[in-house]
């Protein structure tokens, strides 16, 4: 089945939505700086993009990632701008 396509700034909405429901982001008030998500070629996993550095992101890296990886098998990163996806495709 093919994955739907988001672009660069959904997916950066949609990423720091999730990550900061993460449990013990929520309790510590921690916020978090989600930078967008890079492009790369489709990797062995079928992955086209990743998000590989979060500021202030220490002691939840396992968590984190987790999310990050979901979200890679859920997602394409919409290559070019033609092709943008609906504004906000989570509500």
């Amino acid at each position: 089945m093919a994955k739907r396509e988001r672009t660069a700034k959904v997916l950066q909405e949609e990423l720091s939505r999730r990550i900061h429901r993460i449990d013990e982001i929520a309790e510590d008030g921690a916020r978090l700086q989600v930078p967008l998500p890079q492009a790369h070629a489709r990797d062995a996993r079928g992955r086209n993009w990743d998000v590989t550095r979060i500021d202030r992101a220490t002691g939840y890296n396992r968590a984190i990632r987790a999310v990050i990886d979901g979200l890679r098998d859920e997602f394409d990163l919409a290559e070019g701008s033609g092709r943008a996806a609906p504004v906000n495709p989570f509500d």
